[in-house]
């Protein structure tokens, strides 16, 4: 049965990752990058806003902490197990389609933020609520595809933010401390119960705290193994962007590949990282508490940077110039590339990433939970967002203990273009509105402005 299941959604996500879906995610990246002229170039003046004195009346969290829960969502298993298997199936030239996707999908990030605020609302509970099903009902009028994008939202999230989240965590702890995947199941499923009972503002204190420091261990270790194969960082570069224009001839500890199979691994993985385009991330950008629309987007844009260029990247670098320094590692040996490369600096390596990746599970599990919750709370309101979190917590479970990891991966890949459809219709529906508001603030220098408009209140009536 399992198997079935697997040769089907394998089936499904071939046709979903094909051309189309890649040229669509990729031509929006470009595109936007275009119209917005560049807004990667105001990284560094994004970084500045993450200092700046906040106004308390234009939201619920701080706009770092918008950033921490995203990066939290983000920062997942896609940055560790993700790259590996890019590198397995696609060969070394998928880290530079994966760390393409990152650089372009800055732009998307923005544009995302930018609409989150603009069309943001205020529930019945008073709290602020926003993302693509709001500006798809607000903004394009579309109360269809807006539906659409919070039920395949609400779906995808226990694939990409939960199941594949904890599986991972459970084999990785079975691997390193004999854990039974059950006793992770168990471990998760209290701490992530615990958790979500501070609703919002507990899991953004929490974030806060867990996501710098969680990316600074790991980018320690990955600077260890990279000191220790420094003669090889160069020739990896040269095999990456040599193997991401040319078919790669297997050798060398790697398998051959093909340019499009490197270029779908590669953004596919790279997407299901920094999930740019796909419409979650600007969900938590709607209750920062921001002065305006651009400067919400400007800090949202700096989330595929950390996630896919800075985190990505190194992760792919570790696992390329290990495979060239020691014959025992190749890319036959797919989700355990990453783990076998940090095996390299003994013990400590294989422990630093079982806890670097543990508290990756555990901050996407806490950040997805919140996505999840608000597109049930625009589909059926409040009542509905207790039952999602007994499924949650139960989901948690499942995941650990699931056998078949490809079949978590296939099923992961699948949500992941289903939910990005809706949401670049309304990137690209609402392009006027993004270099409108571009303009009047980043463009003409305002950008301290203070938005005066009051939020509207959502006039759902559930």
């Amino acid at each position: 049965m399992l198997d079935l299941l697997d040769h089907w959604l394998a089936r499904g996500n071939h046709y979903l990752w094909g051309y189309l879906l890649l040229f669509a995610l990729m031509g929006t990246h470009l595109y936007l990058t275009c119209i917005l002229r560049f807004p990667q170039r105001h990284l560094l003046t994004a970084m500045k806003l993450y200092f700046r004195k906040e106004n308390k009346k234009h939201g619920e969290i701080s706009q770092f902490s918008s950033l921490m829960v995203s990066l939290a969502a983000n920062i997942g298993t896609g940055n560790i197990i993700g790259v590996a298997l890019a590198v397995a199936e696609g060969g070394p030239g998928a880290v530079f389609w994966c760390w393409l996707t990152g650089f372009l999908g800055m732009s998307t990030r923005f544009a995302e933020g930018l609409i989150a605020i603009k069309y943001r609302r205020i529930a019945s509970n008073g709290e602020i609520v926003g993302g693509p099903m709001y500006a798809l009902k607000y903004g394009l009028k579309n109360r269809w595809l807006a539906g659409t994008f919070a039920v395949l939202t609400a779906i995808a999230a226990f694939g990409i933010g939960n199941i594949t989240q904890g599986n991972a965590a459970a084999k990785v702890l079975e691997h390193s401390f004999s854990l039974p995947t059950w006793g992770t199941g168990a471990i998760l499923t209290v701490l992530t119960a615990l958790v979500l009972l501070g609703g919002l503002k507990g899991i953004a204190r929490l974030c806060s705290a867990l996501v710098p420091s969680m990316a600074l261990i790991y980018i320690l270790g990955c600077a260890c193994i990279l000191w220790m194969n420094w003669e090889y960082i160069l020739p990896a570069v040269e095999l990456i962007l040599s193997s991401a224009f040319t078919p790669q001839a297997a050798g060398g500890g790697f398998i051959g590949s093909a340019i499009m199979l490197a270029m779908s691994k590669g953004v596919s993985r790279g997407l299901f990282s920094n999930e740019a385009g796909m419409g979650s991330s600007p969900i938590i950008s709607a209750p920062a508490r921001t002065p305006n629309p651009v400067q919400q987007a400007l800090v949202s844009s700096t989330g595929p940077f950390w996630d896919t260029v800075v985190i990505c990247t190194l992760t792919g670098l570790v696992i390329v110039t290990s495979i060239m320094a020691h014959p025992d590692i190749s890319s036959i040996d797919g989700e355990k590339l990453t783990y076998l490369a940090f095996g390299k600096i003994g013990g400590f390596g294989a422990h630093l990433l079982t806890i670097s990746l543990t508290t990756f599970v555990v901050s996407t599990l806490l950040g997805w939970s919140y996505f999840g919750e608000r597109c049930l709370q625009y589909l059926g309101g409040t009542r509905l967002i207790t039952p999602y979190r007994v499924l949650w917590v139960i989901a948690v479970f499942i995941g650990c203990v699931t056998p078949k990891s490809n079949i978590v991966w296939n099923f992961a890949d699948c949500a992941n273009g289903l939910m990005a459809l809706p949401n670049l219709v309304c990137l690209i529906g609402l392009t006027g509105v993004l270099i409108a508001e571009t303009r009047h603030y980043l463009w003409q220098r305002r950008l301290d402005e203070v938005d005066r408009t009051p939020i509207p209140k959502d006039d759902n009536r559930k």
